[in-house]
């Protein structure tokens, strides 16, 4: 058996069309509806495709888990996530909601809006949906009265939402009654559906996982960005395996690529069935992370009990489904006025929150998810991350309510100059650390091909600066600038003789946990700017040596008297009793010295550099007055001699000279160079 007949054997897909240069637009539709309203007949009526897979599903005549099937009409391409209705399959609706682009509400003529009618219409509403088609079902069954009362029924529901101007269609998929009326409708919606686009990361939310005799393991899922190919390296989160694409298919049919919106099943290496499972996304590396705690903004529906700080809920967001508690932030709208966090929120209610999770969650901002409550699992509310990798820090306070008033406003329009602001705000929380660019992705939902044009806006602006990979706030440059220069400063009074504090004690107390780029950065425009003098040390460029009395005459008489001594200087001690100065002033002095290339320490001693010089002259020399021999060769014994030295001082003045390249020692002698 092929990988194709493998896969479509194992879920069944069936009317596999092509996905050539001819299909410009793949939306993907989702049903919803009360159980056994018709979903799935309808469906197969529209597609000829039977969603319901499962032996189960068969026997009991009702979906349980996600069905899929696709249908093709001209440059569009549908896919369609057909859901369960009954309401202890409501997560695994959920798993099929997230990521679809407009929905196929079904309701039976022959009993109306029913309870999963509202909780799926919730849900849809609470995700963004933006577009869809009222499907009224089973109209066979039903006289035209009934149909027109349910027409009725069903308006109030969608009233005021996203479905208020939708197509409302009568239709029988056992008589095939008004089927081509409610396909033409969702063509038209189609047209309407905003594109998909190809490029930026991969983000493919898995919602089965199985092994395929002789294939190894297999996934499916709704491909939500991003454009897969053949050996593409992937990586499974929130476990961080490593995978590669070793066979796709699309609708049932191998493809070498597969492209956002579409339904993917894709032949996996690296990885063993028992590893994945629902809720697991196959991203590209580094471009997502997983988290636990995100900050976010919710809003209750006017249905749902009072949700309490502190409350355990049920997370839902793409295919995963995790269990966490939800921290009340600052309120909105109304509840604005009532303090910066309420004890609880009211039904209808809007407020931000912190919502820590038991389970690792793939995510990133603008991410839409829903809330259901602990017990009874209801669905009681839907919301936006904001922020999925939060700093520390509480989040019932006024500070708060302003960070993410600006992080609400960055994911709620199409505003670049809001976006911008918001991910000012995360940029200027890691000071100097700065922001790596892969986080604007994982962190702020900005799509990989816009990160260049999202960082060119925010450096134009004058915000921020790009440091490398990093994106990094132009305040906290110029206040830690400010820092740095006042540092030397300090530096400079208590160390007037030092030529300035060492560049590595600057950066381990000021950039500890900054990245080098960062501090190389900060001393370059401190350069630029004639402000700081960046060598082996850092000094103020106004920083002048500035000897007292005590010192200069010190310094005066060290130089007289190491000049007179020549090659065959006292040692310190001497030194300091000579010239009648005490340790401290004459190690600062001599220091001082060594830096101005007034005098060179050679082991425990001090020579003048006039006499230094003298000597390197005077060695070089011998090689025109040797009359043609060569090498030219000079011993310690020789050296002594020339010069009148004793060996306290031959052994470390020869020393110097190979360390000066003005001789080379060979075995007992030297050559001079």
């Amino acid at each position: 058996m092929s990988l194709v007949a493998a896969v479509v054997a194992a879920e069944v897909v069936g009317h596999a069309g092509s996905s050539g240069d001819s299909v410009t637009r793949y939306v993907v539709v989702g049903t919803a509806g009360h159980i056994d309203h018709g979903k799935s007949a309808l469906v197969e009526a529209l597609t000829g495709t039977d969603p319901d897979r499962l032996k189960e599903e068969k026997l009991r005549g009702i979906t349980i888990d996600l069905g899929f099937a696709h249908l093709a009409e001209g440059d569009t391409q549908l896919a369609f996530v057909d859901v369960p209705g009954h309401e202890r399959f409501v997560k695994n609706m959920l798993a099929g909601a997230s990521g679809i682009d407009g929905v196929l509400l079904v309701v039976a003529a022959d009993e109306s809006v029913m309870p999963q009618t509202r909780e799926h219409f919730d849900i849809c509403c609470l995700l963004g949906v933006s577009g869809g088609v009222v499907a009224l079902t089973k109209t066979d069954l039903v006289d035209a009265d009934t149909v027109e009362l349910v027409r009725l029924e069903t308006a109030e529901l969608v009233a005021g939402s996203f479905l208020e101007t939708a197509a409302v269609v009568p239709v029988s998929a056992r008589t095939g009654t008004g089927v081509a009326d409610v396909r033409r409708a969702l063509i038209e919606m189609a047209s309407r559906a905003a594109r998909r686009t190809p490029r930026g990361a991969v983000r493919l939310p898995i919602d089965r996982a199985f092994s395929v005799k002789g294939f190894g393991t297999v996934v499916t899922g709704t491909l939500v960005s991003g454009r897969v190919a053949l050996d593409d390296a992937l990586t499974v989160l929130p476990s961080g395996r490593d995978i590669k694409v070793r066979g796709l298919q699309v609708h049932g049919t191998a493809q070498p690529v597969a492209v956002a919106g579409q339904r993917v099943a894709a032949n996996l290496s690296g990885v063993d069935v028992s590893e994945i499972a629902r809720g697991d996304a196959a991203v590209t590396p580094g471009c997502f992370e997983a988290t636990r705690c995100i900050d976010a903004v919710v809003d209750l529906l006017e249905s749902a009990r009072r949700l309490k700080h502190g409350a355990r809920i049920r997370f839902h967001q793409g295919t995963s489904e995790v269990l966490g508690r939800v921290a009340l932030g600052p309120g909105l709208g109304e509840l604005a006025i009532v303090g910066d966090a309420p004890a609880e929120l009211p039904p209808g209610g809007r407020a931000f929150v912190r919502l820590r999770l038991e389970g690792a969650a793939v995510l990133t901002g603008g991410d839409r998810f829903i809330l259901r409550a602990y017990s009874p699992p209801l669905t009681i509310a839907g919301g936006r991350v904001l922020d999925p990798l939060p700093p520390r820090g509480g989040i019932r306070t006024a500070a708060a309510r302003r960070r993410l008033e600006r992080l609400l406003d960055g994911v709620s329009g199409a505003d670049p100059a809001a976006r911008d602001r918001a991910l000012g705000v995360l940029v200027g929380e890691r000071g100097v650390v700065g922001l790596p660019l892969a986080a604007l992705t994982t962190r702020a939902g900005v799509s990989a091909e816009a990160v260049g044009a999202v960082t060119d806006r925010l450096v134009a602006s004058g915000s921020a600066r790009r440091i490398g990979d990093l994106v990094v706030d132009t305040a906290a440059l110029v206040e830690v600038g400010d820092r740095l220069i006042a540092l030397v400063s300090d530096f400079h009074d208590s160390h007037p003789l030092s030529e300035g504090l060492p560049r590595e004690e600057a950066r381990e107390r000021l950039f500890r946990h900054g990245p080098p780029a960062v501090f190389d950065a900060v001393l370059e425009q401190l350069v630029g700017d004639g402000r700081l003098l960046a060598r082996g040390h850092l000094a103020l460029v106004s920083h002048q040596v500035t000897l007292s009395p005590e010192e200069m005459r010190t310094s005066e008489a060290v130089q007289q008297l190491l000049a007179d001594a020549g090659l065959r200087p006292p040692g310190q001690g001497a030194i300091r009793e000579q010239v009648g100065c005490d340790v401290a002033v004459l190690e600062r002095v001599l220091k001082l010295m060594v830096r101005q290339e007034r005098v060179a320490r050679i082991g425990s001693l001090v020579f003048d550099i006039a006499a230094l010089n003298t000597l390197k002259r005077d060695v070089v020399g011998l090689k025109t007055s040797s009359e043609g021999v060569t090498p030219v060769t000079i011993d310690v014994g020789t050296f002594k001699d020339r010069y009148g030295i004793s060996r306290k001082f031959a052994i470390p003045l020869l020393e110097y000279l190979d360390r000066e390249r003005v001789t080379r020692r060979v075995g007992q002698q030297r050559i001079v160079l």
